[in-house]
């Protein structure tokens, strides 16, 4: 009869070889976060940015910040990632194209791009036709090249609203628009409209000055911003936590090393999104990739916590809060409510990392204290991590 019991080292069931056992817990761990791995070498599909500004001379320029290359593959927003979508491998060969040639590529598509696309002044359709594009070099092949593209033209200058329309088939976007009075050289943004499923905006008047958005809506955008960018976005830094939380048997060393996580990651993220430093992501990548291997190599080598690994968490933490300021400098920080933005970015991040560390808990917390829990959860675990993050790391030096 089999039965299942446990022994000093390890869980296993009598009449079956205990080493078989930890081979199936470490096999089935390993073989399911391995297989996460590939999520985060592709490109993470993101939302257009579109701004429009219309001018009191009775001129609007519309500019777009979206992936030609997603919008040539028809990569959107169903799609986490590139690789997820059966065109993956013509956005791979698009992402490493010079600029030049890229510009070639997208020429025979920018017709549909502004037949497809609608700006309404008043309710009435106005023609769009690109008048710019603007494509950086491949540059750091591992992240989205983001291009602008630049549509422009006329409106009669009584009009008093507009309203914009972007389809789901190329992607969800978030719009603003600013009125632009070039004779007093002052201009007013709207709130940023965040539109998916396929909807159109809601209309922007052009007889008010723009009010600043309530500080309650703010923060709450910033928030839930902060929170996606670790659940469900950010697996880099989920794995990090959980490479944090396998090695601490006990809440108080786990509690203080995100604490000094969270310190470490605020200032860079402060100071990076406020311009004062900066890192090129082909650094930062690679190197977030390595700290999430070390941390999992770590946990293979020692038993228990050290002092010096409080001082690797926050070294590491700084790190982190730069790769977070990447993604905030793509959404755009209001210049007047900088700091409560700032903060309800972070808070959001932090509620993040706590759900990660629930989660872990609520699966294999209560395994904590038993006799097989390092070769039951901390070794697979912390083996997966680590192949994972040496993968990242290989993949992420490239630069092509």
């Amino acid at each position: 009869m089999i039965s299942l019991r446990a022994s000093r080292n390890c869980l296993y069931l009598s009449g079956v070889d205990p080493v078989l056992i930890r081979i199936f817990y470490q096999i089935v761990l390993f073989g399911t976060l391995l297989s996460l791995a590939p999520v985060t070498t592709a490109d993470v599909v993101r939302p257009a940015l579109v701004e429009i500004n219309v001018n009191t001379d009775g001129t609007y320029r519309v500019e777009v910040r979206a992936s030609i290359e997603a919008l040539l593959t028809g990569i959107n927003a169903k799609y986490k990632n590139t690789q997820d979508s059966p065109m993956a491998e013509e956005y791979d060969a698009l992402r490493v194209l010079v600029k030049e040639k890229l510009a070639e590529a997208f020429v025979p598509f920018q017709s549909r791009f502004a037949e497809v696309i609608e700006l309404r002044f008043d309710g009435e359709r106005v023609p769009l036709k690109v008048t710019d594009v603007d494509i950086p070099e491949p540059g750091y092949t591992k992240v989205p090249r983001i291009s602008v593209i630049a549509l422009e033209g006329a409106v009669d200058r009584t009009v008093t609203s507009l309203d914009w329309y972007y389809p789901a088939s190329f992607g969800d976007n978030a719009v603003r628009v600013r009125q632009v009075d070039e004779v007093n050289e002052k201009w007013h943004w709207s709130q940023w409209q965040w539109i998916r499923d396929d909807e159109r905006s809601e209309p922007f008047s052009l007889v008010e000055v723009f009010s600043q958005p309530s500080i309650g809506h703010l923060v709450t955008t910033y928030m839930v911003s902060g929170f996606e960018h670790i659940l469900p976005k950010g697996l880099d830094h989920i794995l990090f936590i959980l490479g944090i939380f396998l090695l601490s048997l006990h809440f108080k060393p786990l509690l203080w090393q995100v604490t000094m996580f969270t310190i470490a990651h605020t200032i860079t993220l402060g100071l990076s999104a406020s311009g004062y430093i900066s890192l090129p992501e082909n650094i930062v990548q690679p190197l977030i990739a390595l700290s999430i291997a070390y941390v999992g190599i770590e946990n293979l080598w020692h038993k228990s916590l050290h002092n010096s690994r409080l001082v690797l968490v926050f070294a590491f933490g700084l790190l982190h809060g730069i790769g977070f300021a990447g993604m905030l400098r793509e959404f755009g920080m209001p210049d007047e409510d900088f700091l409560a933005a700032l903060i309800s970015f972070n808070i959001g991040v932090e509620l993040g990392q706590l759900a990660v560390i629930l989660m872990a808990f609520a699966v294999v917390g209560w395994l904590r204290h038993r006799e097989y829990y390092r070769y039951a959860v901390i070794i697979p675990g912390s083996l997966a991590i680590s192949v994972i993050g040496l993968y990242w790391t290989v993949d992420r030096v490239s630069l092509v």
